[in-house]
C-alpha cells in the first residue's frame, strides 16, 4: 500500500515553532500554568479535607462522650433493675394482704349500696305516707270550712 504524496502546506503538523501558533503563549507556559492551576486546586481541596477531618474528629470526640454517658446510664439501669427485682419480691410478699383488703373494700361497698337502697325505699314510702296524710288533712279542712 502506498501513501499518496501531498504538498507540504497541507500537512496537519507543521514545522513552525510552538510559540508562534495562533499568537498565544508558548506551549510550555500554558502547560506550567495548567500545573499551577491544578496545584492550587489541590491545595484548596487539601484545605477543605483538613477542615472535614477536623470536624470529624470533633464529632468522634462528641460520640465518645455520648457513648460514655450511655455506658453510665446503662450501669445505673442495671442497678435499678436489681432494686426493682427486690421490690417485686416484696410486692409478692404483700400481695395476699392487698387482695384481702380489696375484697373487704368491695364487700363494704356492696353492703353500703344495699343499705342505701333500703333507706331510699324507706324515704319513698315515708313520702307516700306523708302525701296521704296531707290529702286526708286537706279533705278534713275542707269539710270543716263548709
Amino acid at each position: 500500500m502506498t501513501v499518496p504524496h501531498q504538498p507540504a502546506d497541507n500537512y496537519i503538523v507543521s514545522n513552525a515553532n510552538t510559540g508562534e501558533m495562533n499568537g498565544k503563549r508558548p506551549f510550555e507556559e500554558r502547560v506550567f500554568a495548567r500545573f499551577d492551576a491544578l496545584d492550587s486546586a489541590l491545595r484548596v481541596t487539601d484545605s477543605r479535607l483538613e477542615n472535614v477531618e477536623s470536624r470529624l474528629e470533633t464529632v468522634d470526640s462528641r460520640l465518645e462522650a455520648v457513648d460514655s454517658r450511655l455506658r453510665n446510664v446503662d450501669s445505673q439501669l442495671g442497678s435499678m433493675d436489681s432494686r426493682l427485682q427486690k421490690l417485686e419480691l416484696r410486692a409478692y410478699d404483700t400481695k395476699p394482704i392487698w387482695e384481702q383488703a380489696l375484697k373487704e373494700i368491695v364487700d363494704t361497698r356492696r353492703e353500703l349500696s344495699k343499705r342505701l337502697d333500703r333507706y331510699a325505699a324507706m324515704v319513698m314510702e315515708t313520702r307516700a305516707d306523708l302525701q296521704d296524710v296531707e290529702d286526708r288533712l286537706d279533705k278534713l279542712e275542707r269539710k270543716l270550712s263548709q
